[in-house]
């Protein structure tokens, strides 16, 4: 099988799991927006946003490091790979064992810092999200390195599948937010067990050590520092926002920045199933001096991101007022200006995913830590000011901001590793920009056309098919390559 068919193999199957996450954390959503009222919501996902950063602490890089030494000693010395894995989990069970020990302690600290009581019992039983969650990204990640990408979305599904049935269920049952963390921390449990004994009989037991080769095990402790400190500021970017604007604001504009970002996160799904896919694919193709083969793949991902993201960003911001109204209804008409703030950062976004953890994997961990831990001090910095001057369009305004930064950085590594055609991107991005512009005035004119459900689908209709006519016209996309690359 070629290159381009296995990644195409191994990007549907991720595309398919991702999906199902994401069709399921998008039913989710809307469901509890549905059933809780703004406060509560906003109150269950400021708790998850505690968990999450602690949860970074608990993961401590080690996953990744691992799964970056995974990748590349499949290549080139295969006996090393069980010394690879068991010693990076118990090592990550050593993490999970100190740090959930040192939360349960003081959560109820935590919760009085922030100025929200109510967090207290969501944290102290939070601290099960953190061990199984923990273990669940161990085993995703892992897979990820091995390039088994159907086991590893599998996992995922798993988890966001049963997040579904498990937290719905129980606030159904009227336990309300309390209840839906319940659910998040079954799912997780589920998924974690489950790929952990998939981990073990596919894999490891399968597997015939040879002698450990000396310093193995100090590089992946070593490579774990800059990861985390990546990992740390990225929990910075993604979750200090919600806390500060939980703290200066309140648990109802929270609910406003979590609807908009949790959008976002839908529609970039596509982008993290091909960057999830590709990522261990550039540190295989690196060990095997076929750097170039690696570079025309991101190129290629990168154009296609573009072109589907830039005017997906575009139609976003003007189709988010009826979006939000009828997905959510009218109580999170707030969360309108943040989702299309926002509406940029998707595009920052995916490009994002596509370069930064492929760093990782080859070898830049700690360029890409530097660059984060600024990025993240940069956003932390503006949502302190902004936060408090314009309320919560502030802090989608600081991730914005702070992300531009990150995402040209990132960029200027990824060139300096892969020595990428730069002028070949900025061309494209240029005819991007020209069939954003047409697609954009083309869904503006059908704005006023009706209202409700029948506004918004007509409006999204029109930019979609615009924009297919506009890119199969001008042959931007070859619809029968891919269709051969993906069947």
């Amino acid at each position: 099988m070629s290159l381009t068919s296995d990644l195409g193999d191994r990007f549907k199957a991720e595309f398919i799991g991702k999906a199902i996450a994401v069709l399921s954390g998008g039913i989710l959503t809307i469901v509890l927006a549905r059933l809780l009222d703004p406060d509560s919501y906003g109150l269950l996902f400021l708790a998850i946003s505690v968990l999450g950063t602690v949860k970074l602490l608990s993961q401590f890089g080690i996953a990744k490091s691992a799964a970056r030494y995974v990748a590349e000693y499949k290549e080139t010395n295969v006996g090393q790979l069980p010394h690879i894995l068991k010693f990076s989990f118990i090592l990550n069970i050593g993490a999970i064992t100190v740090v959930s020990t040192i939360f349960l302690i003081g959560h109820k600290f935590i919760a009085t810092l922030i100025g929200e009581p109510d967090l207290v019992p969501m944290l102290r039983i939070g601290v099960l999200f953190v061990i199984f969650s923990t273990l669940m990204w161990f085993v995703r990640t892992i897979l990820q390195g091995l390039e088994a990408i159907k086991p590893a979305a599998t996992v995922h599904a798993l988890d966001r599948g049963s997040r579904l049935v498990f937290a719905v269920g129980f606030v159904l049952l009227g336990y309300e937010a309390i209840g839906a963390l319940v659910g998040y921390i079954l799912a997780s449990t589920i998924a974690a067990l489950f790929g952990l004994v998939y981990l073990y009989f596919q894999y490891y037991r399968e597997m015939s050590p040879t002698g450990i080769e000396q310093g193995i095990r100090r590089r992946i402790v070593e490579y774990s520092i800059p990861l985390t400190i990546t990992g740390t500021a990225g929990v910075l970017d993604k979750r200090i926002d919600t806390v500060l604007v939980g703290f200066f604001i309140g648990p109802v504009a929270v609910a406003y920045y979590t609807v908009s970002r949790q959008i976002i996160q839908f529609i970039t799904a596509p982008i993290e199933a091909l960057g999830f896919t590709l990522s261990p694919t550039y540190e295989a193709q690196k060990a095997k001096d076929n750097s170039e083969v690696a570079g025309q793949i991101y190129e290629e991902a990168l154009s296609h991101g573009l072109l589907l993201y830039i005017p997906a960003a575009a139609g976003l911001i003007l189709v988010a007022e009826p979006l939000v109204t009828v997905v959510f209804g009218e109580g999170y008409l707030g969360a309108v200006p943040v989702l299309q703030v926002l509406a940029v950062f998707a595009v920052l976004q995916s490009v994002k995913i596509l370069t930064d953890n492929g760093l990782d994997f080859l070898g830049r961990a700690r360029d890409r830590a530097i660059t984060k831990s600024v990025a993240a001090i940069l956003n932390f910095c503006l949502n302190l000011i902004l936060i408090p001057w314009i309320g919560v369009v502030g802090a989608a305004l600081a991730t914005v901001i702070s992300d531009i930064m990150y995402t040209c950085v990132n960029i200027y590594i990824m060139h300096s590793e892969m020595n990428l055609h730069l002028y070949n991107i900025i061309h494209h991005l240029g005819r991007v920009l020209g069939i954003t512009a047409i697609m954009s005035a083309t869904v503006y004119l059908t704005t006023n056309i009706s209202t409700g459900y029948m506004s918004l689908i007509i409006m999204i209709s029109t930019g979609v098919i615009t924009w297919f006519i506009l890119v199969t016209t001008l042959g931007i996309i070859d619809l029968k390559r891919i269709y051969l690359v993906l069947s």
